[in-house]
């Protein structure tokens, strides 16, 4: 079995913060109606293919290499889960912000309609999300993994939050949001992230086969964490580099 490693839920401003990068626009987008959520596994990872057209990403993969990487350490502490990439993090609301209300994800998350109303079976999302989205957590993280960098495996913790605003809305991280900038066709080799179904509780049916993601240019990942996460990682990049930017999905408490 397993062990039960655990990526730390990243508190929101601990210190005093530096100057959120000045973010490049987000153009070209996949129009909205080209976009669709694809439930991949029920009720635990949704993906949006073509969520950023990969002219989009190309162009925030040559900005994202100016920021400030750190490397994280390759002996972590005890009970966390071995994680060797290169990271930049920031509080950043209007990002978030930005990449909530200026996309297609909170139409799509909330299931609004063209005329801005919302589509059916609202309650079905509710429980999906496991609440009322209320937007993305301004705990903006990029991650970088070059060749022999990865993650081992892992559960994502949840995070109380306050989102900024008047008033401002205690809200709490419920689905890990992950968007990937590179891909086997920007020379990626490796880096897919896998997830380890658990064994029935009834019977002794075996555990079902890992559920790997591959990396896709401009996909959104979006998978369930806090108590219900399932036992994932991210493998070894071979070639090349891997770029994703991480924030969650919130919903309010």
């Amino acid at each position: 079995m397993a062990p039960k490693r655990r990526a730390k839920a990243e508190p929101v401003g601990k210190a005093p913060p530096d100057p959120p990068p000045q973010w490049p626009l987000f153009s070209p987008l996949v129009p909205e109606a080209d976009l669709s959520l694809h439930e991949s596994l029920p009720g635990q990872i949704v993906t949006i293919s073509n969520f950023w057209t990969a002219t989009l990403c190309k162009h925030y993969v040559s900005f994202l290499q100016s920021l400030p990487l750190t490397t994280t350490p390759g002996k972590p502490k005890r009970g966390d889960a071995v994680r060797v990439n290169d990271r930049f993090q920031v509080d950043d609301p209007a990002f978030a912000e930005r990449l909530w209300k200026d996309t297609a994800l909170k139409n799509l998350v909330l299931g609004i309609n063209d005329d801005g109303t919302l589509g059916a079976n609202d309650a079905e999302r509710r429980a999906l999300w496991g609440g009322n989205v209320v937007g993305l957590n301004p705990n903006i993280r990029i991650y970088r993994y070059k060749k022999g960098q990865f993650f081992d495996q892992h559960y994502d913790d949840f995070n109380n939050i306050v989102l900024p605003g008047d008033p401002p809305k205690p809200a709490r991280t419920t689905w890990t949001l992950l968007l990937y900038l590179t891909a086997p066709a920007t020379g990626c080799i490796g880096g897919e992230t896998v997830f380890y179904p658990e064994a029935p509780k009834k019977g002794k049916a075996p555990a079902p086969e890992p559920f790997v993601v591959d990396l896709e240019v401009g996909l959104a990942l979006l998978h369930r964490h806090g108590a219900e996460c399932m036992l994932h990682e991210g493998r070894e990049v071979l070639e090349g580099e891997k770029w994703v930017i991480r924030s969650d999905l919130c919903v309010a408490r």
